[in-house]
């Protein structure tokens, strides 16, 4: 649009100075007019040319003194050959039109009143005249109007094109994020729950093992608990492959003593359990926290410390659910962060938690294990 309307506004003045040179060698006034059209001509596009320079304000103030100034002596010189209108100048200014330069509008009207009373127009002509280059500006403005709507709607284009592209680069980067935080979660899955099940049921073989050529009816038995134990891991396997989300059992005492019983059952280990305060409703990852970190510090306390007593304290409040897990196995010289306990950190840090492991080589030497995850925002549980 912008260069249609840079073609009409050279039109017109080339039209103007094609008239002037048809007919022969100008003479010293005809340059004079030549020199006046150039400079309303060039001039003016110093200011504004499509698609570099924007200064409509400018253009439109040297427009109006040269074009203008042309257009009003051509009227005032009846003798001159090149007879101007000043149509598509008030088009031009029309469509170059801002907030700066609505004085334009009066001032295309107005410009036929200046030589009224010169040419002894009357109202009714000078008024035609006016209108005639009014309309011509309001159809500027209106062709402007059109342009920028076109510009916008191709902007807009152009901009959803690239968020899409955006938006399929980073769904691409966000489903690679996904499956690999599914992959590290899986693998702590595995970890915490099959790896610490798997253990009991290595030890339990052990001590059957031992117990064959002695206590044959005491294997036997333990052998059956084995088996269910097997089975057990099996569900739970397929339990986490299947991720069924939340379970149906929400009550965290609940699932903390069937871990604590089933422990029991298959290591022999004495272990106690106690708690204080109202559970409350407590989301699914926090649960599975919770029971991860215990899992986890049972099979340590079992396989690296040879503990033979543990001790579980679990206090619940509105803001915060407090584990403490203290065991009488030998204590740590040098913690090291393997595989379980980084995931038992990572786990609680991200629900916003604190672990800490410590040991203590006293008389009775005990290792703790304290846990804290904030709760805020979570409803209690009322009297039943």
């Amino acid at each position: 649009m912008d260069w249609g309307i840079f073609a009409l506004r050279s039109y017109h003045y080339l039209l103007l100075l094609s008239r002037i040179l048809a007919d022969g060698v100008p003479s010293g006034r005809a340059w004079l007019y030549v020199i006046w059209l150039m400079a309303a001509l060039v001039v003016p596009l110093m200011f504004w040319f499509p698609g570099r320079r924007m200064n409509k304000t400018w253009f439109s103030l040297l427009e109006l003194l040269l074009g203008g100034s042309y257009y009003v002596n051509t009227v005032f010189h009846p003798d001159l050959l090149s007879k101007a209108d000043y149509l598509l100048p008030s088009l031009t200014m029309g469509y170059l039109w801002t907030r700066h330069t609505l004085w334009i509008i009066p001032a295309v009207a107005l410009i036929p009143f200046a030589y009224q009373s010169h040419l002894s127009l009357s109202w009714e002509q000078t008024l035609g005249i006016g209108t005639d280059n009014l309309l011509f500006c309001f159809i500027g403005i209106w062709a402007s109007s059109v342009a920028n709507a076109y510009y916008q709607k191709n902007e807009l284009v152009a901009e959803v094109e690239q968020q899409n592209k955006l938006l399929t680069h980073y769904a691409a980067e966000i489903e690679k994020m996904t499956l690999l935080e599914e992959r590290n979660r899986m693998s702590k899955e595995l970890h915490d729950t099959l790896g610490h099940s798997f253990i009991s049921l290595l030890m339990s073989l052990d001590a059957s093992i031992a117990l064959l050529d002695h206590k044959p009816a005491e294997v036997k038995d333990r052998l059956i608990r084995l088996r269910a134990l097997a089975e057990s891991n099996l569900d739970e396997m397929r339990s986490i492959v299947h991720e069924m989300g939340d379970e149906e059992d929400s009550n965290l005492m609940r699932q903390i003593e069937a871990l604590v019983l089933r422990f029991r059952e298959n290591t022999r280990t004495v272990v106690t359990l106690s708690h204080s305060g109202t559970e409350p409703m407590i989301r699914f990852e926090a649960r599975q926290t919770v029971l991860r970190v215990i899992q986890e510090s049972m099979t340590n306390a079992l396989k690296h410390g040879k503990a033979s007593q543990l001790q579980l304290e679990l206090r619940f409040s509105e803001s915060a659910l407090r584990l403490l897990i203290r065991n009488n196995g030998k204590p740590i010289d040098k913690l090291e962060y393997g595989f379980g306990l980084t995931a038992m950190h990572q786990r609680v840090e991200r629900l916003g938690g604190s672990l800490v492991v410590s040991s203590d080589a006293g008389t009775p030497a005990t290792t703790e294990v304290r846990c804290e995850i904030p709760l805020n925002g979570v409803r209690i549980h009322g009297p039943n």
